[in-house]
């Protein structure tokens, strides 16, 4: 004799699902998106070529658009409307993934070929001092250091302006003025390289300043400001409430729960923010063309002299238009990548050492 009651006994016991039960008894293998990519790469490039059209772009944008055709009707055919439709949403989506990545593995892949031919000790340890253009000896020590000097500068400066006025807007910030911070800061964002160069310059012209490393790191902080400012801002909201409430409730001061409770617990994010900012500025050229002038000498000191960085010296071997100075462009450029990329790396090894640990 069973305890048990009859209801319950229904509900352990599932029914049996239904032959026609599901929307459709056929599927497609898992395998199907690879063989529609290919099918959809050889029918474009037979279509161009039939054409007459030699450009790669146009293949791949023709098998783009066949890749969709062929997945959505096969899926219609075989499955259903509905699994079609999901599986045409997929395919946009992986569709605009390559043309998002390819481009930018492209331009990586060039500049490793093209930059590695010439890079190598010498050239990161010598400068162009008495190297005439055609000429294939030459180095980038001398725009190297300016670089790390400038974006150095501007990074002391930019950082503590940025990191103070953030914990303004969030911790302190109300009514108008906060408002108007809040404001300029969203249009300094978008302020194009060259308009905060022209305003360094129009400082330097009316207090008879000479060109040095100093005002292109200047014109490099207006640009780098409002990032830390939006970046900090964000990690600081991301800081909960009740860390704060409950420092309070001690009887701990607001700016001292700020510095000992608020800051650490979002220093991972400020110091990727700060990264990412000295990253945006370090392939700034426009301003260093105005205010530093470029110099084919190693000058160490910012502060007085004309002096080059990686993307002046990327230019001005590009402009001489020898093949030498392209090998010399192309190296250069590698190393400014290398360097933005180095930085991304560290900015995402500080996020993970610093990131909250979960208790287990």
């Amino acid at each position: 004799m069973s305890n048990a009651p009859t209801g319950v006994q229904e509900r352990r016991t599932p029914a049996p699902p239904s032959p026609g039960g599901s929307l459709s008894s056929r599927s497609l293998p898992r395998f199907a998106p690879l063989g529609f990519a290919v099918v959809s790469i050889a029918l474009g490039v037979g279509l161009s070529l039939a054409a007459g059209w030699q450009s790669r772009v146009q293949w791949g944008l023709i098998s783009a658009l066949l890749f969709l055709a062929v997945s959505y009707v096969a899926t219609t055919i075989v499955e259903n409307q509905r699994q079609a439709r999901n599986r045409l949403a997929t395919s946009v989506m992986w569709v605009c993934f390559l043309i998002a990545v390819v481009p930018l593995a492209s331009l990586l892949w060039t500049t490793i070929t093209r930059g590695a031919e010439r890079l190598d000790g010498y050239f990161l340890t010598h400068s162009m001092a008495g190297v005439l253009g055609s000429e294939a000896s030459g180095g980038v020590y001398h725009a190297l250091l300016g670089t790390l000097e400038q974006v150095g500068i501007a990074t002391v400066i930019s950082a503590p302006l940025g990191l103070l006025t953030a914990v303004y807007l969030v911790e302190y910030g109300k009514g108008a003025l906060a408002r108007a911070v809040t404001f300029f800061v969203d249009v300094m964002t978008g302020i194009p390289s060259i308009v905060a160069g022209l305003f360094i310059l129009s400082i330097m012209l009316i207090a008879d300043i000479q060109p040095s490393g100093l005002m292109g790191a200047l014109a490099l902080t207006i640009l780098m400001i409002p990032v830390v400012v939006r970046s900090t801002e964000e990690m600081l909201k991301l800081v909960p409430n009740e860390l704060r409430e409950a420092s309070l409730a001690l009887g701990i001061p607001k700016w001292r729960t700020i510095l000992k409770v608020v800051l650490p617990t979002a220093i991972g994010g400020i110091t990727t923010g700060v990264m990412l900012a000295i990253a945006r500025i370090a392939g700034e050229t426009a301003p260093i063309i105005l205010l530093v002038f470029g110099s084919q000498m190693i000058n160490a000191n910012p502060f007085e002299g004309a002096q080059s960085s990686l993307p002046f010296y990327i230019y001005e071997q590009y402009k001489i238009g020898e093949a030498a100075s392209y090998d010399r462009a192309w190296a250069a450029a590698l190393v400014l990548i290398a360097f933005v990329m180095i930085l991304n790396l560290v900015a995402r090894g500080i996020a993970r050492w610093k990131a909250p640990k979960t208790g287990r």
